[in-house]
């Protein structure tokens, strides 16, 4: 098969061969216009066909670019006519131009053919101009979709690799993943080393070191050893097929101020037609001078044109959306960044969202007669059977090799510990329940943990405290969200209360909540939400299944990408595909930006086009400054737009 699908490039091809010919289409007619308009103000025409020929000859060569550049407006502009759809830019655009065409008819007053043709030309060049900038901003999130492999490597009972596609690959099947390509399913690796470039799905430029054993994700890049990886997921459950699922799906769902510019550009270019009529007609009813309002009548349709707004505004979500994958932060949908940048609480879970999810060795307490490192080689060993995380965190912590032929007689009591022979000596590491058990008082540990005491020979020889380490960005997390504005930093965990309120001290976070179950969580979530005021909302962050009901209670529910569970990447309206808490005050920022940038639009092109509006109805505005209300006001607002996209500085 082949690497890509063929269809897919034509279809892209095709796609920006159009663009490019309509670029060249807009310059051979800017070319044409620009010698018509010189040999016209140079008084060329008026030698060669006297007067008035040169006016009818104006007209035709004008009438030249016109078409050229504008034959697709117009025809658009029928074609939405014929379907009872009349009111859009392209409707204002091919009324006002025609009629400024259509002034020739009135010998008492300049022609204005000059003017009509510049409308069209310059209102091509500001689509243009928005063709590229939408696809600029797309870029970021274009490149996603490209994240996506066409194929998946089998090794064949002979050796050889079959390229197969990766919705015909079985869970289990091992496939090879040689350097340079991408990692088609999730999957763990069962053979093989490497480093893995990760940049397009969770923004890090780091590569991530990998070996057997180790979980791999779908969509990164194998950097530098062939990798055998066993795989875990059908493809269309996979990290890359749920990616692509959020970025296809993130256009669909608008924001209220999106929503509400929509329905105004269909109320607002309705009226400004009838307003351009009636002051038409109206003025040439009461003055008789029909030229003059006819002419002001056009203006104010080229200036009414709602393309600044129309096209700026879902241009900025689309930026801010794109921006945020950057960070590799995806936003399900612009509804969700509009929130996000209202959000002044926001509540976590615990483990796994600012802890690590994973038990390690905190602290080695030993006895008179111990080291940290043989009271930890006694613990390893007597553990070296059981595949409890606590077991498999205290081996990890011993630096040295384990042998199990030392140990004989071991023994696991379920909730308490376990007990072994080790070197003919015998072992105890288990609770403090465990410990009464042998008629030994568990002495006091100012560390919060879990902690495992250790018995040789019924002597106390010391204890380890074991615990969930926070994040090593979480602290910063919490200190950014309260620099950002946040006014209330909430954490909701089922673990102990002690275990919670070290937790919550060492973050600074303003309260907390302990020992709760999923459904305690939710009601703990619905009284924050009845506490907040204004406009306000409310943000949870969770990794968990039993984090999806709070998730979707939310205002914006926020989840963990790579590591959490599917439920909760699912019912979240926002997903940190690294995991990474502190890019939780950066999405909030890169929210805001785009919600300032939308308003700083809105305001912006009202404003200038209802000056400009009120100067074309006096009959102070001509048809140049229509065009630069229009047009011009379009292009600043659309680079406007643009900045959205910037996220460096966030």
């Amino acid at each position: 098969m082949t690497a890509a699908d063929p269809k897919k490039k034509k279809k892209k091809r095709k796609k920006k061969e159009s663009l490019e010919h309509k670029r060249n289409r807009i310059l051979v007619a800017l070319g044409i216009f620009a010698v018509v308009y010189a040999l016209d103000e140079l008084g060329t025409l008026t030698a060669a066909f006297g007067t008035p020929g040169d006016i009818y000859a104006s007209f035709v060569l004008f009438l030249v670019p016109f078409l050229i550049a504008g034959y697709d407006v117009l025809q658009k502009a029928f074609n939405n006519i014929r379907r009872g759809k009349a009111f859009d830019e392209s409707f204002l655009m091919a009324v006002a131009t025609i009629g400024a065409f259509a002034m020739v008819l009135f010998p008492d007053t300049d022609p204005h053919m000059a003017e009509g043709a510049a409308v069209m030309l310059f209102y091509q060049v500001g689509e243009l101009f928005q063709a590229y900038a939408v696809g600029k901003s797309r870029k970021s999130i274009s490149a996603m979709m490209d994240i996506a492999p066409d194929y998946a490597n089998v090794e064949q009972p002979d050796g050889t690799l079959e390229q197969v596609f990766p919705d015909d690959i079985a869970v289990g099947t091992v496939i090879v993943v040689k350097p340079g390509e991408r990692v088609p399913i999730d999957g763990v690796i069962v053979e093989g080393e490497t480093q893995l470039d990760t940049a397009a799905l969770t923004g890090e430029s780091v590569p991530r070191p990998a070996k057997s054993g180790d979980d791999i994700i779908s969509g990164c890049i194998n950097m530098t050893g062939l990798i055998h990886v066993r795989t875990t997921k059908p493809f269309g459950e996979s990290t890359v097929a749920r990616v692509l699922e959020l970025v296809e799906n993130a256009s669909e769902k608008k924001a209220r101020t999106e929503n509400f510019i929509t329905r105004f550009a269909r109320v607002y270019t309705p009226a400004v037609t009838g307003a351009a009529a009636v002051l038409a007609l109206g003025g040439g009813l009461i003055t008789g001078a029909w030229s003059d309002w006819i002419l002001r009548g056009l203006t104010f349709l080229v200036v009414s044109c709602p393309c600044a707004l129309v096209i700026s505004v879902p241009l900025s979500f689309f930026g801010g959306i794109g921006g945020a994958s950057k960070l590799g932060v995806l936003i399900k949908g612009s509804n969700y960044l509009e929130t996000l940048a209202d959000v002044d609480t926001v509540v976590f879970d615990k483990t796994g969202t600012l802890t690590n999810g994973t038990f390690s060795v905190v602290a080695v307490h030993p006895e008179a007669g111990y080291t940290e490192q043989s009271l930890l080689e006694v613990a390893a060993l007597a553990e070296s059977f059981s595949d409890h995380p606590i077991a498999q965190s205290v081996r990890t912590a011993f630096q040295g090799e384990l042998d199990p032929k030392r140990v004989s007689d071991s023994a696991n009591d379920a909730g308490h510990g376990v007990t072994a022979t080790i070197d003919s000596k015998h072992v105890v590491v288990g609770n403090a329940k465990m410990l009464a058990a042998a008629g030994i008082d568990a002495p006091n540990c100012e560390v919060v943990g879990t902690i495992l005491h250790v018995l040789v020979n019924s002597t106390y020889a010391g204890h380890i405290v074991i615990a969930d380490t926070v994040k090593a960005d979480a602290e910063q997390t919490i200190r950014d969200l309260h620099a950002a504005g946040i006014n209330r930093t909430v954490m909701l965990t089922g673990d102990r209360e002690e275990v919670a309120a070290s937790v919550a001290k060492q973050l600074g976070l303003d309260e907390f909540h302990a020992q709760l179950l999923p459904g305690d969580k939710v009601e703990r979530v619905e009284a924050l939400l009845a506490a907040e005021s204004g406009k306000g909302k409310l943000a949870f962050v969770g990794d968990g299944i039993n984090d999806a009901p709070v998730l979707t209670r939310a205002d914006v529910g926020i989840a963990m990408g790579a590591m959490g569970s599917d439920a909760a990447i699912e019912a979240a309206d926002v997903v940190l595909m690294d995991d990474k808490p502190s890019n939780i005050s950066r999405a909030i920022r890169v929210a805001r930006k785009t919600m300032s940038i939308v308003w700083q639009n809105i305001i912006f092109a009202l404003g200038i086009k209802l000056l400009i509006l009120v100067l074309a109805a006096l009959g102070i505005a001509n048809m140049w400054l229509a065009v630069f209300g229009d047009v011009g006001v379009a292009i600043i607002a659309i680079l406007n737009a643009m900045r959205a996209m910037g996220v460096k500085n966030l």
